[in-house]
């Protein structure tokens, strides 16, 4: 991807951001719940208001990631301690949302907002980066481990609706 670029979300950008969620949440989980649980999620953590919410929130950072100005895929992120052992203590950035459209699977748009993440996460001195994949995304979990990141024992429940799932953290440090 030639003219890939990485832009900090506004809140003129919720509209357009608020579609991109919901396209790529649906393309990801579709099939894992019923079809109400589905739409119940998107409209309840993907609307606009919500969105806003999130954007202008001084601890969460959201970019899209762009080619020829167009976003084609979206990250968050936050810094963390988490509570769990292999960085409790540690200064750490969680990956919060990481989605690129599947048109542009397998582009390069994914690596290169990896790589966005990570090379801002040392900028920031972190000595830690981690994120929740859910179990059975076998996919996702395998281009993070590309990436250096390793499946830790700790998870979390990420129900959709009344579908229950669990997400796994993955871990990967930094400077070392």
């Amino acid at each position: 991807m030639q003219d890939f670029t990485m832009r900090r979300i506004t809140p003129e950008d919720v509209p357009a951001l608020s579609i991109m969620s919901k396209e790529t949440f649906y393309d990801t989980f579709t099939g894992t719940c019923t079809p109400g649980d589905m739409e119940d999620f998107l409209q309840k953590y993907y609307n606009e208001k919500t969105l806003l919410l999130e954007v202008t929130e001084t601890e969460i950072e959201f970019y899209f990631g762009e080619e020829s100005g167009k976003p084609v895929g979206y990250l968050s992120f936050k810094e963390e301690v988490p509570e769990f052992d292999e960085i409790k203590g540690k200064k750490a950035l969680e990956l919060k949302r990481f989605y690129v459209s599947k048109e542009y699977h397998g582009k390069g748009a994914a690596q290169q907002m990896i790589s966005f993440f990570i090379d801002r996460a040392v900028k920031e001195e972190c000595e830690a980066v981690f994120l929740g994949v859910w179990e059975f995304n076998y996919r996702a979990q395998k281009f993070y481990s590309k990436h250096g990141f390793k499946l830790t024992e700790n998870r979390h429940d990420f129900p959709i609706g009344s579908t229950p799932q669990t997400d796994v953290y993955m871990l990967k440090y930094l400077n070392k």
